[in-house]
């Protein structure tokens, strides 16, 4: 399997989506910039901030899409495209509503599962071929409560537990970006403490 020299991390732009738990994406790359000392500067031109760093040894290009969830595919096959980055050497990170929070699963190929973001990727890729960071947020219970609960501020015990799962996830980037995906999925869904999540 290929290495990954680029990484996406989902989301809405602007302050008020910050904390959001949609934004799980961002939670990740900014942990992982910080984590590998880059800074995310803007680009206009890709519709996306972008930044350069490496991760043990390997050259990687880290980006969250300024433009909202629905629209993030063509910032990503245009970052690909400049950076001459095959599909399956991109990984998107993205909230999941089908895992609880606290867990993270890496994945490759496959639907979007009902996550905008990954569906308009899909769209613009023309398949899903690509590796997904899926960082759980739990589902409010009612599909019609989904809107509200995705773009809603999770519960301090909540977001204690989606962070604790984007710090497992940036300790096996490493193995994942080097295309050691089976050894960097093991490691991840080992699971922890099976401690209960509150609200």
């Amino acid at each position: 399997m290929a290495s990954l020299r680029l990484i996406v991390g989902l989301g809405n732009p602007g302050p008020e989506y910050e904390k959001t738990r949609h934004n799980a994406g961002f939670w990740f790359v900014d942990a992982l910039a910080r984590d590998s000392g880059c800074r995310l500067l803007r680009d206009a031109r890709h519709g996306a901030e972008t930044g350069k760093t490496e991760v043990d040894g390997t050259t990687v290009w880290l980006a969250k899409p300024t433009v909202f969830m629905n629209r993030s595919g063509l910032p990503v096959v245009q970052l690909a495209a400049y950076f001459k980055i095959a599909p399956e050497e991109v990984l998107v990170a993205h909230d999941d509503l089908d895992l609880s929070p606290g867990t993270a699963r890496l994945k490759f190929d496959g639907g979007h599962g009902g996550q905008n973001g990954l569906r308009d990727i899909i769209a613009q890729f023309g398949h899903g071929r690509f590796h997904r960071l899926r960082l759980g947020i739990g589902h409010p219970g009612h599909r019609d409560e989904v809107t509200s609960w995705v773009l809603g501020r999770p519960g301090k015990l909540d977001e204690t537990s989606i962070r604790h799962a984007v710090d497992d996830a940036v300790a096996i980037a490493p193995l994942a970006v080097a295309g050691r995906f089976e050894a960097a999925m093991q490691r991840l869904h080992t699971p922890n403490d099976p401690s209960q999540h509150g609200n």
